[in-house]
């Protein structure tokens, strides 16, 4: 079953991804990230220049499929066809279509209530399917 984490009331959602993302990285984790291609636009400026001294390798889903395998970042609007399956994070409104081949599944959710009002949507429909959620709220920090 995949293992599900919700990371909510992150205050700059793409510069937090980015860190994640760097996170991952280093330890050698393979990453999807789905959302909007407007927000996927976006996360792909952000990871060019989140830091001088830092370089995430990643690529679009669309890009070579040597590049794509390669790749531990993949920046994809649909999860068709992707050959990783390690972790998805998600960044779009709605639940991610095939989100259960992959081992884990993380949920950024900002600030802006339209993103609050769809991950309580999205956190009914993972607990009514049985999986176990971990809750990582930044206003408690």
């Amino acid at each position: 079953m995949t293992e599900l984490a919700f990371h909510f009331n992150v205050p700059e959602p793409l510069f937090y991804v980015c860190r994640l993302l760097r996170k991952a990285v280093t330890s050698g984790a393979k990453v999807v990230v789905t959302a909007s291609p407007d927000t996927l636009a976006g996360l792909d400026s952000a990871l060019w220049t989140f830091s001088a001294l830092d370089f995430v390798p990643h690529c679009f889903d669309g890009s070579d499929p040597a590049l794509v395998a390669a790749s531990p970042v993949v920046l994809a609007a649909s999860l068709d066809n992707l050959a990783h399956q390690q972790i998805l994070l998600n960044l779009g409104l709605n639940v991610p279509a095939g989100f259960d081949r992959f081992e884990r599944l993380i949920e950024v959710v900002g600030l802006e209530e339209d993103e609050r009002q769809a991950a309580r949507i999205r956190w009914k429909y993972y607990a009514d399917q049985g999986h176990p959620i971990i809750r990582h709220d930044f206003n408690s920090k």
